[in-house]
């Protein structure tokens, strides 16, 4: 009985995997005309070759659209826009590999002048599978409606456990949006790192 009260709570503590986040990993570039930025009418749109009309893709849309605002847009429609904000995402799921098997031995001998012996260790791995990790990445390029001149450029990118909060897209986009935006413009061509 001594042995499960001794044992118990190592099992429980190995059992016990904490979840994941990577801060975000920002970097910007401010174009040539950097005074008609957080300026007049914006709208938000899917880059070339990404799918704009989807559920999912709409959560980075609307968080990029809520940051512009609080920088002073005013987010409208295309037609209506003096720049567009062109959004690109992209979402991966990596599956780490376990090192190991989850059952380790150790076998070890000694022999002295006063005697030998000989030592067997076994090792058990509780932690269960290592969690799914979660990349997530957005690039914003803000630009003149009419001639197309690029205002802005930033991306950011961050990896979670699939078990985090920030796993989910909607916390993702928030994460990624505010990271992206905060001390906007931002130095250009620097990249930062926003916990």
């Amino acid at each position: 009985m001594r042995i499960i009260t001794v044992l118990a709570p190592l099992a429980l503590l190995g059992g016990c995997a904490t979840s994941y986040v990577s801060p975000v990993e920002v970097t910007r570039f401010t174009g040539d005309a950097p005074n008609r930025l957080s300026l007049g009418t914006i709208a938000v749109r899917a880059a070339p070759g990404q799918p704009g009309d989807s559920l999912e893709f709409s959560a980075y849309q609307n968080a990029v659209a809520a940051e512009l605002g609080q920088l002073g847009y005013r987010v409208v429609p295309l037609a209506q826009a003096a720049q567009v904000a062109e959004l690109r995402v992209g979402r991966s799921v990596a599956q780490p590999q376990r090192g190991r098997g989850p059952v380790s031995v150790g076998v070890g001998g000694s022999t002295g002048s006063f005697g030998s012996g000989l030592g067997l260790g076994l090792g058990l791995d509780l932690s269960g599978r290592p969690k799914d990790r979660i990349d997530t990445e957005m690039g914003v390029a803000i630009r003149d409606n009419g001639n197309g001149q690029t205002l802005w450029e930033g991306r950011a990118s961050f990896s979670a456990s699939a078990d985090n909060a920030y796993a989910d897209r909607q916390q993702a986009a928030n994460r990624l949006a505010d990271a992206l935006f905060s001390g906007f413009p931002g130095q250009s061509g620097e990249t930062i790192q926003v916990k």
